[in-house]
């Protein structure tokens, strides 16, 4: 399944505040197909024209200004997409770091509401308003200028002091990752009880993508009174999130280097986290890092992970599970009220975001390059033109 996102070409502007004029509905939009990646780049991406969304009668247009490169799959919790993403995981040592992005179709837009539809009702949203789109059933490539959305419920305003591409980081990934996190609380708290006062909870993240760069941010602010009795420790493979958890974050990484046999990975993993962990977050969703991080997960310790990924996973590793009476729980992706709170969070600073990197749409094929090498610290963000070129 390619990853699209679509550039317009040259076309009239509609004076109507709904609705679609003649001049949108003859326009032609070019539509970049991004194909999974290889070890050969420069053949995943092809272009295509289609012709401009109409706008839905009681949804909006948005035209998208920015878009992150995000993590859900479009067919969830399917043995072939889990497949899919695997496969990224092979080959060139070139995308030995690609783990926890998915790199289908976009979840993750922030744009303006470029027009809206005739049966809208009673809203606060404007023409030119910047929003975001929460990541709902149906969503279309988010790799696009311009998306139609169904419902205007769906978008999401944004403060002035927010910048879009920082929002655009928002809907899909830092709103699982804050999902995650709520969910995490009962089973820390549930640990740090039956240790006693002094006692303290190990927490392995599996991965320092954007996902668990956004948990380590959100987990600080939830539990800021329980930080000493909570040890959260990072296992990942070579990127940029390495420097940034260890040296910014403070936290214990321990790198899942290729070259040592697996035996030898657990023990180094075990041995920084202070033995055995209590819970395992597990933000790759691959097979190997489930198996490994089961490995270092104490007697009827927990493992957090994807309701996307956990079909295949826990019918694979259910067995196993059981034998040490390890609990595998699927975590739901996030709700529309959560992802509002998410943004007055990062809006207010209550919540610092990870950093990001920009491109311009016609840098996909750069920003690809980038991410399989393991090179972009934090996030890579998709940028369109804010105006239409004139000829």
């Amino acid at each position: 399944m390619p990853v699209l996102f679509k550039l317009a070409e040259k076309a009239g502007k509609s004076d109507e505040a709904s609705g679609d004029s003649v001049e949108d509905m003859a326009r032609l939009v070019k539509q970049v197909s991004i194909e999974s990646p290889t070890h050969k780049l420069k053949e995943c991406i092809f272009s295509f024209e289609n012709p401009m969304p109409d706008v839905p009668p009681a949804g909006a247009r948005v035209k998208v200004r920015n878009a992150g490169v995000c993590y859900r799959l479009r067919s969830a919790s399917s043995s072939s997409s889990i497949k899919s993403v695997e496969a990224l995981h092979c080959g060139s040592p070139l995308h030995h770091s690609v783990r926890d992005t998915s790199l289908f179709p976009g979840y993750e837009v922030a744009g303006t509401v470029d027009a809206m539809g005739e049966e809208v009702g009673e809203t606060d949203l404007q023409l030119g308003d910047r929003v975001i789109v929460y990541p709902y059933e149906g969503h279309p490539p988010g790799y696009a200028e311009f998306i139609a959305v169904p419902e205007v419920q769906y978008l999401i305003k944004i403060p002035d002091n927010m910048t879009l591409s920082t929002a655009a980081m928002l809907p899909s990934g830092a709103l699982w990752a804050m999902t995650t996190v709520f969910n995490a609380h009962n089973h820390v708290e549930k640990v740090l009880s039956e240790k006693g006062e002094t006692g303290t909870c190990k927490i392995l993240l599996v991965g320092t993508g954007g996902l668990a760069l956004w948990a380590m941010r959100i987990a600080r602010f939830y539990w800021p009174d329980k930080r000493e009795r909570i040890n959260i420790n990072v296992a990942c493979l070579r990127d940029e999130g390495i420097s940034i958890a260890h040296e910014y974050l403070k936290v214990n990484v321990v790198q899942w280097n290729e070259d040592l046999y697996e035996e030898q990975l657990i023990e180094r993993t075990k041995d920084a986290c202070g033995g055995p962990v209590d819970i395992v977050i597990d933000f790759s969703a691959t097979s190997r890092s489930i198996r490994r991080a089961l490995k270092c997960l104490a007697p009827g310790g927990v493992m957090l992970m994807s309701s996307e990924h956990a079909e295949g996973l826990i019918s694979r590793f259910g067995a196993t599970a059981e034998k040490e009476n390890h609990q595998l729980i699927p975590i739901e992706f996030g709700t529309l009220n959560q992802l509002r709170n998410l943004v007055h969070l990062v809006s207010t600073g209550e919540i610092e975001p990870p950093p990001h990197t920009i491109f311009s749409a016609d840098q996909a094929n750069e920003a690809l390059a980038k991410i399989g090498r393991g090179i972009i610290p934090g996030r890579a963000i998709l940028e369109f033109p804010e105006e239409e070129a004139e000829e």
